[in-house]
């Protein structure tokens, strides 16, 4: 069966007032994300990925000795990274759950330490990626940052949080201030009750 884009949890004007536009989502959801959608279902069908989920397509077709991946991984990866994206933000001002508070403050020390690590990873990702907090094999936090569409699943790591660096995610409201959509995404846009359920 064909992946489907999912709908957006909200209005795409809804994160409007904690700054992200409606046309950024417009074009960001509805054309890039619908777009590896399409050339992801392209590209698997009549190979053996065909009726694979999202997550065994990435970590089978993930080429760790690779320094560009295949066509394939690129398009079923990043379908997979908009898909908690989108989830991994909300309207409103959300509360950080005191469970993660902690897990977070064990790992970091603080909460603004580990908002300084994962944005100093956002913003020093060379070219395009993701900037992560992932839950580690050993059970701990660590904040990564991935090229192009590389995500936590490739590495057996657990995704908790992530924040897309692609220039088509922040330039129409932030243009080149890479840095000032990182702060203003973990201080205004992330629905950290969303990111808690993935602990």
């Amino acid at each position: 069966m064909a992946f489907e884009l999912p709908d957006l949890p909200y209005a795409h004007d809804a994160l409007a007032d904690n700054g992200m536009s409606k046309e950024t989502l417009e074009y960001h959801h509805d054309l890039h994300h619908n777009a590896y959608v399409t050339n992801g279902n392209k590209a698997i069908e009549g190979t053996e990925w065909a009726g694979k989920t999202l997550e065994e397509i990435i970590v089978g077709t993930y080429d760790a000795s690779a320094v560009a991946q295949n066509g394939i991984f690129n398009n079923i990866s990043q379908l997979w990274n908009h898909n908690q994206f989108w989830e991994m933000m909300g309207p409103g001002k959300s509360s950080m759950p005191s469970e993660l508070e902690a897990a977070i403050k064990d790992s970091f020390g603080s909460v603004d330490e580990f908002k300084s690590q994962f944005s100093a990873a956002g913003a020093g990702q060379f070219g395009s990626g993701w900037a992560w907090l992932v839950k580690d094999s050993d059970g701990g936090l660590k904040v990564t940052k991935t090229e192009n569409g590389v995500n936590p699943l490739c590495f057996g790591q657990t995704t908790l949080l992530g924040c897309d660096v692609w220039e088509h995610s922040y330039y129409i409201d932030f243009r080149n201030a890479r840095p000032k959509y990182l702060t203003n995404f973990l201080d205004n846009l992330v629905n950290w009750e969303n990111v808690a359920s993935r602990m």
